[in-house]
């Protein structure tokens, strides 16, 4: 029976050989991944779908935030870039070294997600006149340097160092600055809502002493009026924080800022309001309009590259520049 079995499957291959190289070939084009990404479109998320605040007012219209569509290159895909205008990035353009790996580029990009959430909630507190109370920064590690001594890792908050509780950035210089080059200091850190003791060893870097460390800063705050955000685990990146800033604004407020409209943004925020660049801002366009938006903000420096792409599209939508979330609420208030 095996043997019959052996028999047939062989006579099979030795009469479908071409088609199944063939075959072969085209799965093997179709799966094997190049080292690049491939930006192929935009989109919108609406943030009704990722924001509650307390006592909040329903208001007609909706705030979106534009969203890139990425994809990991096949050979295929690759090729059709060329013919759609897709644009092409290395993988080793967004590694800090080349011991970086995808899920040390994907941590990061949750991290930076969670500064931009701490910093559109203060922003927009701030600007709102609302409650907030700032208790002490909380410094997140985003990368440790290839060659560093330590037990850190990247997500990890630092607590202590040398047995000094951290409230903000600048304390680590100050504790360090009495230490000598190669020595090992001691920290407690939370990693995984677990406290931890460990180490790392002093190291000079351009003239300065460094723990080869780079951190992030997010915020222990309290409010009055709480704010939940509701960003899915395949969420990341900062580049939503100003329009999560504005639909927070909008809700703590209770102004009508919308009046019926549908508003898309981009760009990243600061606890002090300012509008910071983004990147595909030609992609995040064609999303808006595609989804029939009636406004694009957009920050001043991704602006001349955006106005090109509305006028050479001929785009029907109100592109708008702004520089901080007050302009923002300003333009919607006066338009």
């Amino acid at each position: 029976m095996i043997n019959k079995i052996y028999v047939k499957a062989l006579n099979f291959i030795k009469e479908n050989f071409v088609f199944l190289i063939f075959l072969c070939l085209i799965i093997f084009l179709g799966l094997f991944r190049l080292p690049y990404n491939l930006y192929i479109g935009g989109g919108i998320i609406n943030l009704e779908d990722r924001l509650e605040v307390t006592n909040e007012k329903k208001i007609n219209g909706s705030y979106n935030l534009a969203y890139v569509k990425s994809v990991r290159a096949t050979i295929p895909m690759y090729l059709l870039s060329y013919v759609f205008d897709w644009e092409r990035e290395s993988i080793e353009e967004v590694k800090i070294d080349e011991s970086d790996n995808a899920k040390d580029i994907w941590e990061r990009e949750k991290l930076y997600l969670q500064e931009a959430n701490d910093s559109a909630i203060i922003a927009a507190f701030k600007e709102s006149s609302e409650y907030i109370k700032i208790n002490k920064e909380l410094l997140k590690v985003l990368y440790v340097e290839k060659d560093s001594e330590t037990d850190l890792q990247i997500g990890d908050t630092i607590l202590e160092i040398n047995d000094i509780p951290l409230k903000e950035f600048a304390d680590i210089k100050d504790i360090i600055k009495d230490f000598a080059v190669g020595s090992k200091i001691k920290v407690k850190y939370l990693r995984d809502s677990d406290e931890h003791i460990g180490y790392f060893v002093l190291r000079e870097i351009k003239g300065e002493k460094k723990a080869g460390l780079y951190l992030i800063k997010l915020f222990d705050y309290e409010t009055e009026k709480k704010v939940k955000l509701k960003f899915k685990n395949s969420e990341g990146g900062s580049s939503g924080g100003f329009m999560t800033s504005l639909a927070i604004y909008t809700k703590l407020t209770g102004i009508d800022l919308l009046r019926g409209r549908k508003v898309v943004g981009t760009g990243t925020i600061d606890n002090n309001g300012n509008i910071g660049e983004i990147g595909g801002v030609k992609y995040k366009l064609m999303g808006a309009v595609k989804s029939k938006a009636d406004i694009f903000f957009v920050p001043e420096k991704n602006y001349d590259e955006a106005l090109k792409v509305k006028n050479e599209k001929n785009y029907n939508i109100d592109l708008v520049m702004v520089k901080t979330l007050g302009e923002a609420i300003n333009y919607l208030k006066g338009n």
